[in-house]
């Protein structure tokens, strides 16, 4: 299984590779096919072609520097495209059709579309392909026509062999060419969608939880709340709230209020684990949804309240004591949960005003 994983890790690396190199490695590929033309060529003696593959190389040199500037690339394209065409007509008409030279039209039609996706913006994108897919079918059956109403300007006499070596060849190098932008282009979708994945779970975070703190917005927990509801059985509601806060903020000051705030924010993460859900509700009000019974609800809310009682707040060089007051109510079928939580926000304020520091239930 390491060995199955290390491997396909290499290969996501190499498609990586080929993503982002992708322009050059054409551009340099393509250069290297037309030199081994231009020796093919000159041995066999068809000056015309030697001539033009003398041009094709430099002009991807050319095409290799003007890369450098991310700008000229639609140009690099263009130059590309028109190139493949024109050498494949002319080896059509100068050779003839049998040595697979015209298969590199048919690359091109894929290739438009991937180009222009690339490169062209908006929704034209796919006119300007289908148009240059056009263009390149036209240029394909063309090659065609021609050679059917004349012979090539040079008749070679080719073994069977090594005419089919230049066939194979030809057909090589446009399947390598073809699957190689198929699977950059397959990497680049899933890219896509991880991205379009990543963001959607970053906006459904940014929707469901508080920035300040981390725990469940007021929206989230709501949902959690009907769901709680709907199921019919007894849940319990804990309003907690930090006792002196406004205080906190007068004295030592916002900064200061909201680290206190995130501390006793994942102090109450910590104590209800797998108990239920915790929200901060409002201000310094943080609402918990316990699932467990009114013993183990009482328990864990002591032990919260106990662990922030004696939990030392660090903001800078300033030390600082809070206590929470916790008001618990029982979730009953046939209740609203509005009143749930009023009840829990009475028991609250039954604790306030009887010193602080405690849990109601």
């Amino acid at each position: 299984m390491k060995k199955a994983t290390a491997q396909e890790a290499r290969i996501v690396r190499f498609v990586l590779f080929l993503s982002d190199h992708k322009f050059p490695l054409m551009i340099y590929s393509i250069g290297v096919v037309h030199t081994l033309f231009l020796f093919l060529f000159l041995y066999l003696h068809v000056l015309p072609m030697v001539i033009f593959n003398v041009f094709s190389v430099l002009t991807y040199v050319t095409c290799g520097l003007m890369l450098r500037k991310p700008s000229q690339l639609f140009y690099v394209f263009l130059t590309t495209y028109i190139e493949i065409l024109l050498h494949s007509l002319a080896a059509a008409v100068c050779i003839g059709w049998q040595y697979g030279f015209t298969m590199y039209i048919l690359a091109l039609i894929p290739f438009c579309y991937y180009m222009c996706n690339n490169l062209v913006e908006g929704r034209k994108k796919y006119a300007v392909a289908t148009l240059l897919g056009f263009i390149a079918f036209l240029a394909f059956a063309g090659c065609r026509m021609i050679i059917l109403f004349r012979p090539p300007v040079y008749s070679l006499s080719l073994s069977p062999l090594f005419s089919f070596f230049v066939y194979m060849f030809n057909a090589i190098s446009t399947c390598i060419f073809m699957i190689v932008f198929s699977l950059i282009f397959l990497l680049e979708i899933h890219i896509s969608a991880n991205k379009l994945h990543v963001q959607n779970e970053l906006l459904e975070r940014l929707a469901n939880i508080d920035p300040l703190t981390g725990l469940y917005n007021r929206r989230s927990m709501q949902v959690f709340l009907d769901h709680a509801a709907e199921s019919g059985t007894e849940f319990y509601l804990a309003m907690c709230d930090i006792d002196d806060f406004k205080k906190v903020n007068d004295t030592y000051g916002h900064d200061a209020g909201d680290t206190v705030l995130k501390d006793i924010a994942a102090i109450m993460k910590q104590q209800t684990e797998g108990l239920g859900y915790v929200c901060r509700w409002g201000g310094e009000e943080i609402l918990i949804l316990s699932n467990v019974s009114a013993d183990q609800t009482h328990t864990v809310m002591e032990k919260i309240r106990r662990s922030i009682a004696n939990h030392i707040f660090i903001c800078g060089e300033k030390l600082i004591r809070c206590s929470v007051t916790i008001g618990i109510a029982a979730h009953k079928s046939g209740v609203s949960i509005e009143d749930t939580i009023n009840t829990a926000d009475y028991n609250l304020y039954r604790g306030k005003r009887t010193g602080k520091n405690k849990v109601v239930l």
